[in-house]
């Protein structure tokens, strides 16, 4: 069985952003061909569960996969760091091989 993991500082951004919005079931995660190295993240609003969406809960909030990206996310931590100025949501992603230097993109 897949399995993901939230923290604590992802899951309260999830949480803020979808109470800002006013509805939202939770976030869902999906890959795409993109970028130098093959795949990079997507990440976007669930207002419906999807029938074939892996389904994690982990500190109050839900984070959606869809089927496609379940292989390459299986193993990973969904976290959200600060970093100077920057804030963002980082994947832990034991399954990369490789990434491109600037982080956007990652081969499996």
């Amino acid at each position: 069985m897949a399995h993901l993991s939230i923290t604590t500082n992802a899951a309260e951004q999830i949480q803020r952003v979808l109470e800002e919005r006013g509805h939202g079931l939770g976030l869902r995660v999906s890959v795409k061909p993109s970028g130098c190295s093959g795949y990079s993240y997507v990440l976007d609003f669930a207002d419906e569960a999807a029938n074939d969406d892996a389904v994690f809960k982990e500190h109050g909030v839900t984070v959606f996969v869809t089927p496609e990206a379940l292989p390459m996310l299986d193993g990973s931590e969904v976290d959200y760091v600060s970093e100077g100025l920057n804030r963002f949501f980082r994947f832990n992603n034991p399954n990369v091989k490789d990434q491109c230097g600037c982080g956007e993109s990652f081969t499996v």
